[in-house]
C-alpha cells in the first residue's frame, strides 16, 4: 500500500487549518470546568502525519504484536493484520458470532501483559445472545485466544454482560490491565439509563477479573446482596477510552454524555460515577434529564466537555519522540475530526490544546513500540502514524 507523508507545514495548505487552540476551536470549554487555562501555542511544529494503511471497515481497535506487526479490530466483524506496513488482504479466521449493527461489532483488543509468555490476545464483540441467556439481543463480551498463522485458537469468553438488550449502543468495550495484572472492561448502558444505577446488572458498569475471567475477592461488591461481584465501578453511560496513567497507575477513563457532558474520569474502587442522576449534559429533545450537575457520594469528572466532542480512544505519551508531550494525555474526537492533547498535573487537567483538525473520526489512539503515535480513524478507514519530521 503506498504511503502518504504531509508535513505539518503544508497540511494547512491542502485541509484548511489543522491547527488550533481552544480559543479558535469550535469547542467551549466552560471556565467552571478545571481546564480554563488553554494552551497559547500549538505544539505541533515539526510533526508529520502519515497514512499507514487504507482500506480498513471501520477500523475500532489497535494492539501491536512483539514483532512490530499490528493487530486492528473492523467494527463490520473482522480481525486485519498490517504486517511491515502493509495490510494483509485475508482477514484472520476464528473469531466468535458477532453482532455487526448499528454500534455494535468487533470493538477493543489487547495483549496480555506476559503475551511474550502465554499468547494471549483479548478483543471484545456484541455478543449475540445464546441459549439459556437472559434477555434478547446482545450485551458486551470479552473473549481470550491466540493467535496461530492466520488463525485464533484456544477460544474462551471470559465475561459476557447480562442481561442481552435489544438496542444497538453505548456497548462500551474498552480494555485495560492494572499494574498488577488485574483485567477491566468498560460496558455502556446500552441506552438503558437507569440501569447504570443498578448494581444487579453489567450496563454502565467497570468490571474487574483475573486474566481467566474468575471474579478477585477483593472486588468492591464481593459477598454484598443483589450486587454483581465483577463490578468495579458504576454510574457510567458510554465509555469509550480507557487508559492506565504509566506514572501513577491510576484508571483513566472517558465517556460519552447526551448532548454535552462528556466527561473525563479517574476510576475509584466501588465509585458512583454518576450518570443518569447527575450529568453536565441535556436530552437530545433538549430536555433535562436531571438538575443536578453533583450529588453526595458521586463522583466529579476530571474535565468535561460541552457541547459533546464525543470522545474516543485514549493514551498517555510516554515515547522520548515527543519530549514537550511527555505525560500529556491524548483524547480523540469523532464528532470534529481532531485530537484532544491534555496537559496533567496531580491528577488534574491544567491545559489542553485541539491538535490535528481534520485528521477524521478517530476511534483509538495507541503509542506504538517505535515510540510513534498512531490513529485509527474510522472516517477514511485508515491507521495514521505522528511523528517528528526529522
Amino acid at each position: 500500500m503506498k504511503k502518504q507523508i504531509f508535513s505539518i507545514g503544508v497540511l494547512p495548505l491542502l485541509a484548511g487549518l489543522l491547527i488550533s487552540t481552544d480559543a479558535k476551536s469550535n469547542v467551549h470549554i466552560n471556565k467552571d470546568t478545571p481546564v480554563s487555562k488553554k494552551v497559547a501555542k500549538s505544539s505541533i511544529e515539526g510533526l508529520k502525519v502519515e497514512t499507514v494503511v487504507t482500506g480498513l471497515n471501520v477500523p475500532w481497535g489497535i494492539a501491536f504484536l512483539p514483532n512490530g506487526d499490528m493487530l486492528v479490530t473492523e467494527r463490520t466483524g473482522q480481525l486485519r493484520l498490517i504486517h511491515e506496513g502493509k495490510l494483509v488482504a485475508e482477514p484472520i479466521q476464528g473469531l466468535p458470532a458477532i453482532v455487526s449493527k448499528g454500534q455494535g461489532g468487533l470493538l477493543d483488543i489487547k495483549l496480555h501483559p506476559n503475551y511474550a509468555k502465554n499468547g494471549w490476545i483479548y478483543f471484545t464483540y456484541s455478543s449475540p445472545a445464546a441459549e439459556g441467556e437472559t434477555g434478547k439481543g446482545s450485551n458486551t463480551a470479552l473473549m481470550r485466544a491466540k493467535l496461530v498463522g492466520n488463525t485464533l485458537t484456544e477460544q474462551k469468553v471470559v465475561f459476557k454482560a447480562t442481561p442481552n438488550v435489544t438496542t444497538n449502543h453505548h456497548y462500551g468495550g474498552r480494555i485495560a490491565f492494572d499494574r498488577a495484572g488485574y483485567l477491566y472492561l468498560t460496558v455502556g448502558e446500552r441506552g438503558q439509563q437507569d440501569e447504570a444505577q443498578k448494581l444487579t446488572t453489567f450496563q454502565g458498569k467497570v468490571v474487574r477479573l483475573h486474566d481467566d475471567g474468575t471474579v478477585p475477592t477483593d472486588n468492591p461488591f464481593v459477598g454484598k446482596d443483589g450486587a454483581r461481584p465483577e463490578i468495579y465501578s458504576y454510574g457510567h453511560r458510554n465509555p469509550q477510552g480507557f487508559v492506565i496513567n504509566p506514572t501513577t497507575g491510576d484508571l483513566w477513563e472517558h465517556e460519552h454524555g447526551p448532548q454535552g457532558g462528556d466527561e473525563v474520569n479517574i476510576l475509584k474502587k466501588g465509585a458512583n460515577y454518576g450518570w443518569p442522576a447527575i450529568t453536565f449534559g441535556i436530552g437530545y429533545d433538549n430536555s433535562i434529564i436531571t438538575p443536578d450537575t453533583a450529588r453526595a457520594g458521586m463522583e466529579q469528572p476530571v474535565t468535561y466537555y460541552r457541547p459533546s466532542i464525543a470522545p474516543c480512544g485514549m493514551t498517555f505519551v510516554t515515547s522520548k519522540k515527543f519530549p514537550d508531550w511527555k505525560g500529556n494525555l491524548l483524547i480523540g474526537s469523532l464528532k470534529f475530526n481532531y485530537i484532544k492533547r491534555c496537559v496533567i498535573k496531580n491528577n488534574k487537567v491544567v491545559s489542553q490544546e485541539t491538535v490535528f483538525e481534520n485528521i477524521g473520526r478517530v476511534r483509538d489512539i495507541k503509542e506504538g513500540p517505535d515510540g510513534n503515535i498512531y490513529v485509527a480513524v474510522e472516517s477514511t478507514g485508515s491507521i495514521v502514524k505522528i511523528s517528528p519530521e526529522k
